[in-house]
């Protein structure tokens, strides 16, 4: 434990675009963090919802504008030596307009068929939550997280229907 009891949030959204039997996915190279395959998202900013929040990264980092977003869940990783927990926002959104960037600039946007999505490199956290954004019903995961060993302390996954 830290020295003070202050507990700091981070407020981040990820928001899986599916297209049918296909969902839109970006292959984040090593220089952004976070390598590999993983759905549009990022930090909630002051004062905008957390569904503005998830609309707008999705437009800033693949050009589209999604409707109708369906709250899927919360994957929050707590961190006891800092005081610090990190909470991510889940949506679907099967409703957009508009074209894909051309240069997207979180990494390489591409619509991969739901079924072939876990053969692709992505990170554990991702592959972890990926078939849940598909089943009926919200889902939860809370991770308490040793930054100092890298590693989970204890992990829980709940689907809630």
């Amino acid at each position: 434990m830290t020295a003070s009891n202050e507990i700091t949030y981070g407020m981040y959204t990820m928001c899986m675009v599916q297209d049918g039997d296909q969902v839109l996915l970006m292959n984040r190279p090593d220089s952004k963090g976070f390598p590999g395959y993983l759905a549009p998202g990022g930090k909630v900013e002051f004062p905008e919802s957390l569904t503005e929040g998830a609309i707008r990264e999705v437009y800033e980092e693949t050009g589209l504008r999604v409707s109708g977003l369906i709250y899927k869940g919360l994957d929050e990783y707590v961190v006891p030596s800092t005081n610090y927990r990190y909470m991510v926002f889940n949506y679907l959104a099967t409703s957009y307009e508009g074209e894909l960037l051309k240069n997207p600039p979180e990494g390489e946007l591409g619509w991969v068929p739901i079924e072939a999505a876990l053969e692709l490199p992505m990170q554990s956290w991702f592959k972890r939550k990926f078939s849940l954004f598909f089943k009926e019903g919200t889902f939860e995961i809370s991770v308490v997280w040793n930054e100092e060993e890298k590693q989970a302390i204890e992990e829980k996954i709940a689907l809630l229907v």
